[in-house]
């Protein structure tokens, strides 16, 4: 019996919805794709390269352990690791400032999606504010608390680039009411970037409202220029706190996308010390801590020197495969009028197809046919508890991932244009 069959008996479990990428693979699989097929592309993928790259320090492929590292570790994770992470941070973004991260600041997880799950377990009686379009399981991380969380949608805008822009953001805040914010930035699936004075207003907003925000940055070192070259460093709202233990922002990161090792489910929170404590207590119901042995090889992974090359390389590499998507999709009429300044995405529109393929789950269901996966907009379209009932205004638009490698990337837009000239 298929785990994907809906006849599949669930007894007292409720049933479950695939999201986003978990959907198309779903879709995928029942189609004959595994990870790593040669056949396939994935356009869809949420991962990045994760092989050799070059500019790149050698792929860790190996960490020692000592017999304490058997057994169980602290809910915020090993002292060392979390010292690694708050002088990452200080070097990055906090050079010559008096206010510097400390171990206090820092609680390690495995992986984004649960330090983010410890958040929202962490959060009191409070309304939430989030972007659309964002990153899809932030729904489900809602749908967990809807009865102790309100959320509240604010609609990016095209014609803004899919920004909102500090003065919005605070209006929205005051009339309704927000304690919190969660969004990603850069964007997953825009490609859009808050930085410099922008981003230091969003964080200017917080510190005057009390405000917490919660910033997901797993896409920090995915970074572009306007005139489509590597960008010179990362983007954090680290850089705009004024004291780390009273300005209200926490930051969400790890191992996953810019340092290319997803499967490692190293993440980790910055932020003041009594938040990251708060996200501690909740680990010990929701997860018990993390992996000491992956903290080890992290320790590694996070060395200054192999740290920045790594980053660096990363820029360069994703930047050719950005730019060459850009090009084969501008020449396939699907339209990208906000090129990502970060992440590995296109967010790009189809309504200049012709039909079907100007329907993005008509696209996805032809282009499955082609053996390439893509991922329709309206999974971005976030609507907790699906109180929102009018159609999706995403319907037209679809992600185009650059994580795969050069050649499978190639590869399925090569199929794309085989698929549309018919």
């Amino acid at each position: 019996m298929s785990i994907f069959d809906i006849n599949t008996p669930r007894a007292a479990f409720r049933e479950v919805p695939y999201m986003g990428v978990i959907f198309v693979v779903a879709e995928a699989m029942k189609r004959g794709f595994v990870n790593g097929h040669p056949d396939w592309s994935n356009l869809g993928q949420g991962q990045p390269e994760v092989g050799p790259m070059e500019g790149a320090p050698d792929r860790i492929s190996a960490v020692e352990l000592s017999p304490g590292d058997h057994a169980y570790g602290p809910l915020e994770g090993i002292l060392e690791l979390r010292e690694r992470v708050a002088a990452h941070y200080n070097r990055l973004y906090r050079r010559g400032r008096q206010s510097q991260y400390g171990p206090e600041n820092v609680g390690l997880a495995m992986g984004g999606r649960l330090a983010l799950t410890r958040a929202m377990a962490a959060l009191g009686s409070v309304n939430i504010g989030y972007q659309l379009p964002d990153y899809t399981a932030y729904e489900d991380l809602f749908n967990l608390h809807l009865e102790r969380i309100h959320t509240v949608p604010l609609r990016a805008r095209e014609a803004d680039g899919f920004l909102i822009d500090p003065e919005r953001f605070e209006q929205v805040a005051i009339d309704q009411g927000l304690s919190a914010h969660l969004f990603s930035n850069p964007c997953n699936p825009t490609g859009a970037v808050l930085s410099g004075e922008r981003l230091a207003g969003l964080v200017a907003v917080a510190r005057s409202l009390r405000l917490t925000l919660l910033c997901d940055e797993f896409y920090s070192h995915f970074i572009y220029t306007p005139d489509h070259r590597p960008g010179a460093g990362p983007v954090s709202a680290a850089e705009f706190v004024e004291d780390v233990n009273q300005d209200p922002v926490v930051l969400f990161d790890g191992l996953t996308k810019s340092y290319r090792y997803p499967g490692w489910r190293v993440g980790w929170a910055v932020g003041p010390a009594a938040m990251i404590e708060s996200m501690a207590r909740t680990a010990s119901a929701i997860d018990g801590g993390p992996s000491i042995p992956v903290q080890r090889a992290a320790l590694l992974a996070l060395s200054p020197g192999r740290a920045d090359q790594e980053t660096e390389a990363l820029r360069n590499g994703f930047c050719r495969k950005r730019n060459l998507m850009l090009e084969s999709l501008a020449r396939l009429k699907i339209r990208c009028e906000h090129p990502p300044l970060g992440t590995f995405y296109c967010w790009a529109s189809l309504a200049d197809l012709e039909p079907p393929f100007n329907d993005a789950m008509s696209f996805f269901w032809r282009a499955l046919e082609h053996k390439v996966m893509t991922v329709p907009g309206q999974f971005f379209d976030i609507n907790p508890g699906r109180y929102r009932k009018a159609k999706s205004p995403y319907g037209q638009w679809m992600r185009f991932s650059f994580g795969p490698p050069l050649s499978n990337m190639q590869m399925g837009l090569e199929r794309l244009e085989r698929m549309l000239s018919g």
